[in-house]
């Protein structure tokens, strides 16, 4: 079973759950078509994506909301749809939200296609086998992507450095609105602003945050620059910058799915 990449988009990459930036979305994408969680997926970047099946298969797309058609026709978002072979999936711009999911039945066979690399035109995708040919009768909360118009708004907790920081600095990080900035990556969510006083306190604690640590993903770096970093999927397993804060588990999708240039609040 197996599809081929008549465009890329800007960015579509095959990720286990482990690795995309909404985890929630691919979670459920995987449920609708009786997938484990364990399945890769498709992660596409604002759309432009085109897939044409060569044999039939099982689809379900979430995330970003915007027009997605299957042989012209729309597809309906959040739900598992049959593909007939021959189809094509295409993926207009994303109107919210950042990042479409495709969760293919069986799931996208990761010992063929490589990991966290960009798919080109012309690529192939193969699928293992589906679990059966009914869908799960399942309920499923509706998810709505985020609108671009809106403030993001995500909780923190003080991370392992914040007593090396003064209460202003605190005060400052968790209630002054911050920016996405265009230099976002997935390794880390980048916010422009007012920038806080990244110089800690005298002595120990200026030696000890300078010492390179273990990163976890939602980790609120503060580099030298005063403007903090939100530590995404691909963050390295290091860094020298000190945590100031963490993300929220369950509100770290959002900020996957914000957009640059987007208002970010991080609430204390």
């Amino acid at each position: 079973m197996s599809a081929v990449v008549v465009e890329p988009g800007a960015s579509t990459m095959v990720l286990a759950p482990g690795q995309v930036l909404d985890r929630a979305s691919m979670h459920l994408a995987n449920s609708l078509l009786g997938n484990p969680d364990s399945a890769a997926g498709l992660e596409v970047l604002l759309g432009g994506l085109k897939l044409r099946f060569v044999t039939g298969s099982a689809v379900a797309v979430t995330g970003a909301e915007g027009l997605v058609t299957l042989n012209g026709s729309e597809l309906p978002l959040n739900k598992a749809v049959r593909v007939p072979p021959g189809a094509v999936l295409e993926f207009g711009r994303a109107l919210f939200g950042l990042r479409y999911y495709v969760g293919v039945q069986g799931g996208i066979r990761q010992a063929e296609t490589p990991l966290t690399e960009q798919l080109r035109a012309g690529a192939a995708l193969s699928f293992g086998r589906p679990h059966g040919h009914a869908f799960p009768e399942a309920n499923h909360s509706a998810r709505r992507a985020l609108d671009p118009q809106r403030p993001v708004v995500v909780r923190v907790s003080p991370g392992p450095q914040a007593q090396n920081f003064d209460a202003g600095t605190w005060l400052r990080l968790t209630s002054e609105p911050w920016i996405l900035s265009p230099e976002s990556d997935r390794a880390g969510a980048r916010l422009s602003g007012r920038p806080l006083d990244a110089v800690p306190g005298p002595g120990d604690a200026a030696a000890e945050a300078r010492q390179a640590r273990q990163l976890v993903s939602g980790a609120v770096l503060l580099p030298p620059s005063g403007l903090p970093v939100v530590a995404l999927a691909g963050h390295p397993d290091t860094a020298e910058s000190p945590v100031i804060a963490v993300v929220r588990d369950e509100d770290l999708d959002l900020v996957g799915q914000a957009r640059p240039g987007q208002m970010v609040h991080l609430l204390g």
